[in-house]
């Protein structure tokens, strides 16, 4: 009887409140005319709807009002043109070092008035095959060839002689390779611990398959009315993620790392789930770090929200599937862990095939289907593709096919027991030189190295001018080497442990040096508050790609009219 006169009290109290407000209100109204109360409202909504649209969207607040405040300083005159003049300072920079301009050498820019012999253009192939400077050959290139293994460039050549003008976009005329494609997926399946139920698709790389999974989960978002879609994944994750964003119209939300294992905090990923998230991501390994994610942690989380979780093994995929049978037993990171609805992996990286190839596999065709795009009212007929691309290269799916089919369960297994022990040998010696650290307890085939000693950027520097080749990463400053079959062999893992040996000695001699070359642009780019500098520099990069001769803002600095 007390909770009830209680409840009776507040209801009485609520309801006092409410008259009062209307009272207030209609008192405040009763000399505006009806036209007038009718464009409020109008103007009131417009303004709340105005106003969630401006909070509300794809890149967050914080961001957009940080890019705003910077365009307003670029503007200023004394600012803004020695901004544009360290930009061209940049560019110029980077077009020498793209074009790679020797002595007498000239560019096509027109086709010939009479096409060349067969030897003429062979001759004119070695001239561009002898332009590049390293030497990956040799076993010092982080990741990039993974086997390069000469009989296997035999069997690429005559594969892709064979099936040269071969388009899977027509089974009918080339119903071969439509069942090697679906071989190759049926065969990854089975080596991600995939049912009968289990599917997928062939793609030209890892980008397209984590493109795939986030259309498709996209899709299937927009069919249950979610209308803002948005990717929950660890910052380590791929940034093919944050171009499925961008390209998709979906919300990229970040997760952080947990700074001593360098893996996704879970607990911060549960944080973030909300009534618009369409999937969770996870790496098995990341690019950065080479580190696992839980998975079997955050596919706790996708079925208890009931959200599809993408796996993306793009990276290792093909070498974690044989660790149990090469003696390196991992936790389970596939088709057995329920919760885990799709995997990305690349057969053109420890699958060893030609490049342009990857897989994506599914669960099962429930989710399939959304990466499919079908048109069926184009005058041209109806128009259906699997994946983004319409034609698609038939010779490279047989020369992976044939890659898979020639190297054998056997085959991979010993590849990955030879990279794995190598890998292995490599951490143990550097964890004995103690100016450097690795991050987090990596398990398969990338180190990532730091220190708290030095500038690692100088480490890298001074590797490179060793012979070696290795990425360099930010957020934070590291560097790693990620092994393949070519570090396997005879001495090449010993020759790195001493030059990183002899790299860190020769730097404790003077350790708070200042970086320079590479890696000081590195450290530079890190320390930019204004992210859209850094992207403009990026950007600038990805034109001097397509040069045939010095943009016209370098010729003006150089004040020559540049090489042609």
């Amino acid at each position: 009887m007390d909770i009830q006169a209680t409840l009776l009290d507040y209801k009485a109290i609520a309801l006092k409140y409410f008259l009062d407000a209307r009272n207030f209100v209609n008192e405040s109204c009763k000399e505006l005319e009806p036209c007038h109360l009718i464009v409020l409202t109008l103007a009131s909504t417009l303004i709340s709807v105005w106003v969630y649209d401006f909070i509300f969207q794809q890149e967050s607040l914080t961001s957009r009002c940080k890019k705003q405040f910077f365009r307003i300083i670029k503007r200023l005159p004394f600012i803004g043109s020695k901004i544009q003049k360290e930009l061209d300072k940049a560019l110029n920079e980077m077009a020498h070092v793209v074009l790679n301009v020797k002595g007498g050498m000239s560019f096509v820019t027109a086709l010939p008035h009479t096409g060349l012999k067969q030897e003429q253009v062979m001759e004119k192939l070695k001239e561009y095959s002898a332009l590049g400077e390293v030497s990956w050959e040799q076993g010092k290139v982080s990741g990039a060839v993974y086997s390069g293994d000469e009989r296997l460039t035999q069997l690429f050549v005559k594969v892709y002689e064979e099936f040269a003008w071969s388009n899977p976009l027509h089974p009918d005329i080339f119903p071969g390779v439509r069942k090697m494609e679906a071989e190759v997926v049926r065969m990854a399946c089975t080596l991600f611990n995939g049912g009968p139920d289990t599917c997928g698709a062939v793609t030209s790389g890892g980008t397209e398959s984590i493109l795939m999974a986030c259309k498709a989960y996209r899709d299937l978002a927009l069919e249950n009315g979610i209308k803002h879609p948005e990717i929950i994944a660890p910052v380590s994750a791929h940034a093919a993620f944050d171009k499925a964003a961008h390209y998709f119209g979906m919300k990229m939300v970040h997760i952080p790392l947990c700074k001593k294992t360098m893996k996704v905090d879970v607990k911060a990923m549960r944080r973030a789930i909300s009534k618009n998230t369409v999937m969770l991501v996870c790496s098995a390994p990341q690019f950065p770090h080479g580190v696992i994610d839980p998975i079997e942690d955050v596919a706790k989380l996708a079925l208890k929200y009931q959200i599809p979780f993408h796996v993306d093994a793009c990276l290792g995929g093909f070498l974690i599937v044989f660790m149990e049978k090469a003696g390196f037993p991992l936790p389970p990171f596939d088709f057995r862990v329920k919760g885990v609805t799709s995997i990305s992996a690349d057969t053109h990286k420890y699958g060893y095939a030609p490049k342009g190839s990857s897989v994506i596999l599914y669960r099962n065709k429930d989710y399939r289907k959304y990466q499919f795009f079908v048109t069926s009212d184009w005058p041209g007929g109806l128009y259906a593709s699997p994946s983004i691309a319409g034609s698609r290269p038939g010779g490279i799916i047989a020369a992976c096919w044939a890659t898979m089919m020639h190297i054998g369960e056997n085959g991979y297994v010993e590849a990955t027991k030879n990279i794995i022990n190598t890998a292995q040998l490599i951490r143990k010696e550097l964890q004995k030189i103690k100016e450097i650290f690795i991050f987090g307890n990596p398990e398969v085939s990338v180190i990532a190295l730091g220190s708290d000693v030095f500038d690692i950027y100088r480490l890298s520097n001074s590797l490179t001018a060793k012979g070696w080749n290795l990425n360099t990463l930010q957020f934070p400053s590291s560097i790693h080497i990620c092994l393949t079959l070519l570090h396997t062999k005879p001495g090449i893992a010993q020759s790195f442990v001493k030059d990183v040996q002899d790299s860190v000695s020769e730097i404790m001699k003077n350790p708070g040096a200042k970086t320079t070359g590479v890696g000081a642009i590195y450290g530079m780019a890190q320390t930019i508050p204004d992210r859209s500098m850094v992207t403009d520099i990026s950007k600038a990069f990805l034109d001097c790609l397509y040069l045939t001769e010095m943009p016209s803002s370098t010729k003006q600095i150089n004040g020559s009219p540049g090489h042609h």
